[in-house]
């Protein structure tokens, strides 16, 4: 992918962002070694509206169920034709406005670091979320870690809510999957319909650590922990998903046919924009910040 990519450099670790195209994470090495995943064809990802790399989800994360929403005293029926929505199987409206379709201005480019800035200003992006804000985006990375920093600011004129997540591909190389150990903390499951919306019902699941096997993960889970950390384990690698702040919800995503792992930090259980579960609410001028770290260390 051409689109004046920025590559930052810190020991074994280097990665690879795409300002120009929802500043998405297009590649995260350690050593030299891919650990990002659905990255080998970025142009027709982008095309599809597909999720791939490290992936922001914005001004939703997941699925709505429905196309029409209300949040921060706004109610807002989606146009299904809009070029800037995703439909998923069931015709609901998925991951908000593809990663593709969001242009973000780099603001300072240093050898480990990087910021860009995204305005919610123009017409086509309000008639899909109608709540003017700004989201500045920090990526930096260390010699053991890449860290994304995210801050949405609210206009002067209404309130934001937020339900922005990310969508981070993980895999490790040279080990059939059924190999992979996975670690995942206590949490409480949220209970889902057949389409993948959360009832409002949960039920408390334990830690879980051991290789993948056959098993898939599809499920949304409410934290308890408000700095939990995730790991996956195989080989000479571990990679390690650790939510520093403003994160309280995470999806995990394993289908057991697929090569990958998604650990997806998000703010919002899925729907939270129908439901009001959960949806925080920015005043106007105020700020919310998240932030949270990709780890790769060797292991011995």
């Amino acid at each position: 992918m051409n689109a004046t990519a920025c590559t930052l450099t810190a020991g074994d670790l280097e990665a690879v962002f795409v300002p120009a195209q929802g500043m998405l994470a297009a590649s995260l090495r350690h050593k030299g070694v891919q650990m990002l995943r659905r990255v080998g064809d970025l142009p027709a990802a982008a095309v599809k509206g597909s999720t791939a790399g490290i992936a922001l989800l914005h001004p939703w994360a997941n699925r709505l169920d429905g196309i029409r929403y209300r949040a921060a005293g706004r109610e807002v029926q989606l146009d299904t034709s809009s070029p800037l929505l995703h439909l998923d199987a069931h015709g609901l409206p998925m991951h908000g406005v593809p990663w593709s379709r969001l242009t973000w201005e780099p603001l300072e480019s240093q050898h480990n670091r990087l910021s860009a800035r995204l305005e919610w200003r123009s017409k086509n992006l309000l008639d899909i979320f109608p709540f003017p804000h700004r989201l500045e985006l920090t990526a930096t990375l260390s010699p053991e870690a890449l860290t994304l920093q995210m801050t949405l600011v609210a206009a002067s004129d209404g309130a934001v809510p937020v339900s922005f997540g990310f969508h981070p591909y993980f895999g490790l190389p040279d080990l059939p999957r059924a190999k992979w150990r996975l670690e995942l903390p206590a949490m409480h499951r949220l209970l889902l319909d057949e389409r993948g919306i959360p009832s409002g019902a949960q039920e408390p699941w334990n830690r879980f650590g051991a290789e993948l096997g056959e098993r898939s993960f599809d499920d949304g889970f409410a934290l308890l922990d408000p700095s939990p950390s995730f790991s996956l384990t195989g080989g000479p690698r571990r990679i390690t998903v650790e939510f520093l702040t403003g994160y309280r919800y995470v999806q995990i995503f394993a289908p057991g046919n697929q090569e990958f792992v998604a650990i997806e930090p998000m703010t919002a259980p899925t729907s939270a924009l129908t439901s009001g579960r959960g949806l925080t609410v920015v005043a106007p001028r105020e700020r919310f910040e998240t932030a949270f770290r990709v780890r790769v260390e060797a292991q011995m």
